[in-house]
């Protein structure tokens, strides 16, 4: 495998609007601007369907499946329209302000953390529908962007549990930030192994330098993925990832049986359910950087490199499909427990983890 980056120069979304609808040639500011909102439209969009899909009903089907149950199948086809109704009546409910509660930063904090993990989806490489492709912006800095955006949302559940006046949701505010602190660390540690292999940050050097062959077995050619690679960082990562996304055995910030709901304990309607939609989206949005880090982003196999969008959607899906069976399998840690686990444990494992890259990568260059 070659350690030099394999430079991509991908045509971004922005730019393919702005040639079908302006043409070639130098644009207005206010030109650009258009074709950037549009092409965001797009995008949060496509993310945003697919957490209707995963909140109301998939979550449902996912866990109704690992524990023997039946889930909703009496809204719709295969209980489908279940999506709808959950919109009408979760949006209907009224508002309710707790007495006390600070109002600027109790109503931006549904803001903050649904919007982090939009934002992050702005550099991930999502491959091509049909010819176009499905990526924002490709700066150089693209790895740190996207885990500076998703680490916002820790902002929004401290916002969230200091201004609701009440001390469950403090509690499950401190244990958000405790948490993230622990668990990111070792997160940007184990992604900076795959850095020092690539060299670059920019999400599509990372997605180019595993699309060349690691072996071939039986007439079978395994490609380049850090997950085969480097396993025992794909794994870290995977862990690490949920803890981040708050799934078993790390969903003590809003442990139900301990502090209620945690930060989102005084939330409802609209507000409740951004804090809903923000969780799957980091859940998603998570799932994108695997994929995208350790997975070959859009790469696989049968398909077309015009369709290769199909296997992003696969690889972010198989991610929340294991964040549901450990939701669903995996019983809790105590917050203390937790906490150990990531500085004793995880945060040891990926700096030894880094550390060895570095001897590996230093040899074979």
């Amino acid at each position: 495998m070659s350690l030099a980056p394999l430079q991509a120069d991908p045509v971004l979304l922005p730019e393919t609007i702005a040639r079908a609808l302006f043409g070639g040639g130098d644009l207005a500011i206010w030109q650009e601007a258009l074709a950037a909102f549009l092409g965001a439209f797009v995008v949060g969009n496509i993310m945003l369907a697919m957490t209707g899909v995963a909140g109301p009903w998939a979550k449902r089907k996912i866990t109704a499946a690992f524990t023997d149950r039946i889930a909703v199948n009496r809204v719709g086809p295969a209980g489908l329209l279940i999506i709808v109704a959950d919109a009408v009546r979760l949006l209907g409910k009224e508002l309710i302000i707790p007495e006390g509660a600070d109002r600027p930063a109790y109503d931006l904090a549904p803001l903050v953390v649904a919007s982090s993990a939009l934002l992050g989806f702005a550099v991930i490489p999502m491959g091509q529908i049909f010819g176009v492709n499905l990526m924002l912006a490709d700066p150089e800095i693209g790895l740190a962007f996207v885990f500076a955006a998703a680490s916002i949302a820790t902002l929004g559940l401290a916002m969230a549990g200091y201004a609701s006046n009440n001390k469950y949701s403090l509690m499950g505010g401190l244990r958000a930030i405790a948490q993230n602190i622990a668990y990111e660390i070792p997160l940007i540690l184990t992604a900076a192994s795959v850095v020092l292999f690539t060299d670059t940050l920019q999400m599509s050097g990372i997605v180019a330098a595993q699309q060349e062959p690691l072996f071939t077995v039986a007439g079978i050619t395994i490609p380049s993925w850090f997950a085969f690679v480097n396993p025992f960082a794909f794994v870290l990562f995977v862990v690490a990832n949920l803890a981040e996304v708050g799934r078993n055995p790390f969903d003590v910030p809003e442990a139900p049986t301990e502090i209620i709901a945690g930060y989102q304990t005084e939330y409802s309607s609209v507000y409740f359910v951004l804090f809903y939609l923000g969780e799957f989206l980091h859940i998603f949005l998570g799932g994108a950087i695997i994929a995208t880090v350790f997975l070959g982003g859009p790469a696989g196999p049968f398909l077309p490199e015009s369709l290769n969008f199909v296997w992003f959607v696969i690889k972010i899906w198989a991610v929340f499909l294991f964040t549901q069976w450990a939701r669903s399998a995996v019983p809790r840690v105590r917050i203390d427990q937790l906490i150990e686990i990531g500085w004793k444990g995880m945060l040891v494992m990926s700096l030894a983890n880094l550390v060895l890259t570095a001897v590996i990568v230093g040899v074979m260059l």
